[in-house]
């Protein structure tokens, strides 16, 4: 778990993992499933886990220190905080954002993970050709995330998602006979 070093926090990965390699970022990660699955088959790589709920991210960081894994730490805190404010330009590999909550009420929407402001700052954080990879089980968010990301310079492209199958939520959802709808952008530069 990444420690809170006092009332100004930014992410460094060469601090963080005292090497230089790709990063990738999954934001909301849950428990952890996808994340973990990851870097344990991907250990040139470094990777974040960001998840907000305190419990659910404590069981993560304990899970990657089981796995030993020197390439993963876990930061909790907002995924718009972390993109929007703490991340480098052009710094990021790739980054994960598997079944983000609907917030289906009207009311709720303002919550929605995705606006323009967020976009810009993931296109922004992102390194040229780096992919933006977004699941979720609700077709009409995915339209909406979708048209957001076309809107805001990310062009489709052809490639597999890979949280859309392995996350703890793709395995339920397929196993309820829920269709995914996933997609995997670059920014067009």
């Amino acid at each position: 778990m990444v420690a809170d070093g006092g009332p100004l926090f930014a992410v460094d990965p060469p601090a963080l993992f005292a090497r230089r390699a790709p990063i990738e970022i999954e934001l909301g990660a849950g428990r952890g499933d996808f994340i973990i699955a990851r870097a344990t088959a991907t250990p040139a790589a470094n990777f974040i886990a960001a998840e907000l709920a305190a419990t659910v991210a404590q069981l993560l960081a304990v899970r990657a220190g089981r796995g030993r894994l020197d390439n993963l730490r876990v930061v909790r805190m907002d995924a718009r905080t972390l993109v929007n404010l703490m991340i480098a330009p052009a710094s990021v590999s790739a980054y994960h954002v598997y079944f983000p909550d609907p917030w289906p009420r009207k009311r709720d929407l303002k919550h929605r993970l995705f606006t323009p402001w967020f976009a810009a700052n993931l296109k922004r954080t992102l390194r040229p050709a780096a992919p933006l990879y977004v699941a979720t089980d609700v077709e009409e968010y995915a339209g909406e995330i979708f048209g957001l990301l076309e809107g805001s310079g990310f062009a489709r492209a052809e490639m597999a998602v890979p949280g859309a199958e392995t996350t703890g939520f793709a395995r339920k959802f397929r196993a309820e006979g829920r269709p995914i709808y996933a997609g995997a952008f670059v920014a067009a530069r």
